[in-house]
């Protein structure tokens, strides 16, 4: 009988021990990359050299011989040669000297090849992929007598030389400031993985390191990755994908989301904190566009010289780095800039709405504009991405797109409008335009602003969607931003009112609503204003300390209760219209109250004390917020 634990026992070990060599790799990957800094600013050579690597050395400053086909060739095979040494000596001896002696060796292929259709961003890793290559090429063929190859006396009548049997060409530079020399082609350049890919199968007739300078080269690490961890992963940890091997790409992978989630975590925290155009909100918001950019910078260094990626897919990862880089770049401008404005703003002479504000502004954000467009230019050319050429193209088809997105563009173009003026956000009540009728109220909730429309939540809780183009030219009132509400209303009394009677409601209004709490206190006003026909007209204007349409409705009809009170207190009564026509016995008004209210006039004017036209200060601040509200029995009045 199989014992099934046995039987899976040595698979489950094996696995455990690769488990245990990528983790322990993958950790050291992230420990080295922040805390073994200073090991890439330094590239130290050991004092204690021999005198075959002083002449290598010497070698290795003198430039490159590229005058004719015959020389380029023969400086490839000198190279080859000086960086298989130096390979070997790093497997020997891992270390940073012998990592930087072998880097600048391998470097120094750019110097043979044309790299004038390759991005500047990936140039270097170009040269190294397209180096080994090639090397890996020629070291498979036959190649011919250097006596028969066009030396310096025919490098005046050739433009081009093939290698025979290939299709690899050295080929003369017409123009830059390399012109006259004798380079392998870009074409050659370009295609160097697909001639790789066809002679992969031709015997080696000459030694590489270890067997194949392709592998060898996949291989490679810094000096902080110890090559027998990479021995010691399982055979798909070492397989090639897109042209990389796989623990590569999984190392890339881990040390980009930690870098997303550290970037995540110090923007929201920046978030946290309020704008207040302070020095230290600007440092605060600066947080994570430098942290991006340095990270960035870190992950790239460590990417190529301690990861060594290599492939397309490892120059699409440097591409990535140098495009998060210019995010960096960019949005630490642009915090800097917007903090630069506020500064300015700040200012006591500088009102913060006024015209010099929004052109200080404005200023500012052109300013940021161009240098991002600045830095914009800079990376995509870095990258090779042709965006002069794509600037020129778009001013000769702008035009036609134009006329055919017609409406498109005047809805975007209100939408950047209404990103400018802001008069609403999402969440606000607003009044929008004239209401075409009665029953159509234009009032509601802001519930969406996208690029093209703007959708409102109407107090009937029906949906409008109005274009922006049409919404950034209605007169739009927003009630949401107000921070006190009109009372105004107008009171008719009886035209049987006495002057006396007039003079203790209007005292006794006013008194009122400098007691109010919720009233504010100027410019409070009960005024006599005029005469008309079925009334004597009073007009009460104040304004409510509230933004909260409910609570100003409670704190209104509390105002007109003690209104009633008031004019029933005085004697008189409210005017009301009325064309109904009736025989009764006429009471009058009340005589005792009339002489009461007489009285009390005459004792004000007796005193010099007739509050007329305004109330003296001292008397004033006596009044001032003595009322009860709520009122008394009321819910939340308090009290006994």
């Amino acid at each position: 009988m199989i014992n099934n634990r046995g039987l899976y026992q040595p698979s489950l070990t094996a696995l455990a021990r690769a488990t245990h060599s990528l983790t322990r790799l993958l950790i050291t990957l992230l420990v080295a990359l922040v805390v073994l800094l200073p090991a890439f600013l330094s590239t130290p050579v050991s004092a204690a050299t021999t005198a075959a690597e002083v002449t290598d050395a010497a070698d290795a400053m003198a430039p490159l011989d590229t005058s004719s086909p015959r020389a380029t060739l023969r400086s490839f095979l000198t190279l080859s040669e000086a960086v298989a040494r130096r390979y070997q000596d790093y497997r020997d001896a891992p270390s940073r000297e012998t990592q930087a002696a072998l880097y600048m060796r391998v470097r120094r292929a750019a110097e043979l090849l044309d790299l004038s259709r390759v991005p500047p961003a990936t140039r270097a890793e170009v040269a190294s992929e397209t180096f080994v290559l090639l090397w890996e090429i020629l070291a498979r063929v036959e190649l011919p007598a250097f006596d028969s190859i066009p030396g310096d006396q025919e490098a005046g009548t050739i433009k081009r030389w093939r290698i025979p049997h290939t299709a690899i060409t050295i080929a003369r530079v017409s123009d830059g400031n390399r012109a006259g020399e004798f380079l392998f082609s870009a074409d050659t350049v370009a295609d160097a993985r697909t001639h790789f890919l066809l002679g992969k199968e031709l015997p080696h007739l000459r030694p590489l390191p270890g067997n194949s300078a392709y592998i060898a080269s996949q291989r490679l690490t810094g000096w902080m990755i110890a090559l027998a961890w990479v021995d010691a992963l399982p055979e798909w940890a070492n397989t090639l994908v897109l042209g990389q091997l796989a623990w590569k790409w999984l190392a890339l992978l881990l040390l980009l989301a930690a870098l997303f989630t550290v970037i995540t975590v110090i923007y929201r925290w920046a978030r946290q904190g309020r704008w207040d155009g302070s020095l230290a909100s600007c440092l605060r918001r600066l947080n994570a566009p430098l942290l991006l950019l340095g990270l960035a910078y870190l992950l790239g260094m460590f990417a190529t010289q301690q990861i060594n990626v290599s492939g397309p897919g490892g120059r699409g990862f440097i591409e990535l780095i140098d495009l998060l880089k210019g995010v960096g770049a960019v949005w630490a401008v642009w915090v800097t800039m917007t903090w630069i404005a506020e500064a300015f703003i700040a200012s006591p002479t500088i009102h913060s709405k006024g015209l010099t504000a929004h052109m200080i502004r404005l200023v500012a954000r052109a300013a940021g504009t161009v240098t991002i467009l600045v830095l914009v230019f800079r990376v995509g050319n870095d990258l090779g991405i042709p965006l002069y050429g794509l600037v020129a193209g778009a001013g000769v088809g702008g035009l036609g797109i134009a006329l055919a997105a017609k409406s498109t563009l005047e809805n975007f173009m209100g939408t950047l409008n209404l990103f400018a003026d802001r008069p609403v956000k999402v969440g606000d009540f607003c009044r929008f335009g004239a209401d075409p009728s009665p029953g159509y109220l234009r009032i509601g909730t802001i519930e969406e602003i996208g690029l093209r429309s703007t959708r409102i939540r109407g107090i009937d809780r029906t949906l409008t969607t109005i274009p922006n183009a049409e919404f950034s030219n209605l007169q739009i009132v927003n009630l949401s931003q107000r921070d006190q509400m009109l009372l105004m209303m107008r009171i008719g009394l009886r035209h049987g009112t006495t002057p006396d009677q007039l003079r203790l409601v209007l005292t006794e209004l006013r008194k009122m609503l400098l007691a109010h709490p919720r009233i504010t206190p100027d410019p409070a006003r009960a005024r006599l204003t005029g005469f008309g026909e079925w009334s004597i007209d009073v007009e009460i204007f104040a304004y409510v300390a509230t933004a909260d349409w409910n609570e100003f409705l409670a704190i209104q009809e509390d105002i007109l209760l003690r209104i009633m009170d008031i004019v029933t207190h005085a004697g008189t009564a409210i005017a009301f219209p009325s064309r109904t026509i009736f025989h009764a016995r006429d009471t009058g008004l009340d005589r005792e109250r009339q002489q009461s209210s007489e009285q009390q006039v005459r004792e004000w004017t007796a005193a010099q004390n007739l509050p007329f036209p305004d109330f003296p200060d001292d008397y004033r601040a006596q009044i001032m917020d003595t009322l009860d509200y709520p009122p008394k029995g009321s819910h939340g009045a308090g009290g006994a």
